[in-house]
């Protein structure tokens, strides 16, 4: 621990924030060193040692593994927490030497100067919605993979399916009656308790979605855009938060990773493939709810002209590019709770 300067005046503060212990460092707006130490993980520590920092400090922290408790706990103590965006810290690792005292005083300069590259601090509510989204999302996939296995167990005893689905009433009336033997049976009863068992979950988390977002404005306008529906909507209002941070739906197709890469230098432009930077979550959302839309809709039309003029290849671009035209309405949606060019093609 350094020595501990006397200073009155506003300090800044760079957490180098780990899963059990953090360092803190405090400076000066001119960039003098206060005092650096470290502590184990706790609210009850995190607020002891930063009120050391006066009142109202700022106090700058990476996106990384558990910060949420981190911010929630700077924030009831009156800091005014930042927090940087992984990827804009990446410049940490030109170091020749790379210590945690020397990542909370990169921090720490990057606020002072203005150079911080920040990521957005979502309110407790959306965080809240973000969780069971997510979830939800990791359920259907543990279902979706026993799904599979319950195939791969049929294709293993050389059974051909003769139903459309396995999984519904007369599908499940099938299995019951094939002649599944040993370990394969065994395997595929358990399979089938686990895919009950996960869709009471799923049921369950989409009750409790349901009611977080009751009345929110957001969550009922980006389902008047065809091909979003309860689920989609949710992912997209939780995933994208506050739209008004965003200057327009371009800065919104950049955030979420469906923009191509941009690379310039003097005369050279390179435009590659989408960075895929952001909420893969809302990325899928976008295109499957593309894949879900009428034909005669902006997104849709705009897929099917990119397909006619490049060939079947180009599916994965048109996709992309409808992706991003959905995306756009859902910008408009969520700022302005409607969607006025769906509104003015329904007149006409």
């Amino acid at each position: 621990m350094d020595r501990e300067q006397a200073y009155d005046g506003p300090q800044i503060v760079g957490m180098d924030l780990h899963r059990n212990r953090s360092v803190l460092l405090r400076i000066t707006p001119q960039g003098q060193r206060l005092e650096r130490i470290r502590i184990n993980n706790s609210p009850a520590a995190l607020t002891a040692e930063i009120a050391k920092a006066g009142p109202h400090p700022r106090v700058v922290l990476e996106a990384t593994y558990g910060w949420y408790w981190a911010a929630d706990t700077l924030q009831e103590a009156g800091a005014e927490v930042h927090l940087a965006h992984p990827l804009g810290v990446k410049m940490f690792g030109y170091r020749r030497v790379k210590t945690d005292d020397k990542d909370a005083a990169d921090l720490a300069d990057l606020l002072r100067m203005g150079r911080l590259p920040e990521a957005w601090i979502a309110p407790s509510r959306i965080r809240q919605v973000r969780e069971l989204v997510r979830y939800r999302h990791k359920l259907v996939g543990m279902r979706t993979s026993a799904k599979a296995q319950i195939h791969g167990v049929l294709g293993k005893a050389g059974l051909h399916v003769p139903v459309t689905d396995v999984f519904d009433r007369g599908g499940r009336a099938w299995l019951a009656g094939i002649p599944l033997h040993g370990s394969y049976r065994v395997r595929a009863d358990s399979l089938l308790r686990l895919i009950a068992f996960l869709n009471s979950e799923i049921a369950e988390v989409d009750k409790l979605i349901v009611r977080a977002l009751a009345g929110d404005p957001g969550y009922l306008a980006v389902q008047t855009i065809s091909g979003i529906g309860p689920v989609f909507a949710a992912v997209m209002v939780a995933e994208i938060g506050d739209v008004t941070r965003f200057g327009g739906p371009s800065q919104l197709c950049s955030w979420a990773g469906l923009t191509p890469r941009h690379r310039a230098s003097d005369t050279k432009v390179h435009r590659g493939r989408i960075t895929k930077q952001g909420s893969p979550l809302l990325r899928w959302a976008c295109v499957e709810a593309v894949q879900r839309s009428r034909a005669d809709t902006p997104m849709r039309r705009l897929k099917d002209r990119i397909i006619d003029r490049r060939g079947k290849k180009a599916g994965n671009v048109a996709k992309t590019a409808a992706a991003r035209k959905l995306l756009t309405l859902v910008y408009y949606a969520l700022r302005d709770g409607e969607v006025r060019c769906l509104a003015q093609t329904a007149v006409t």
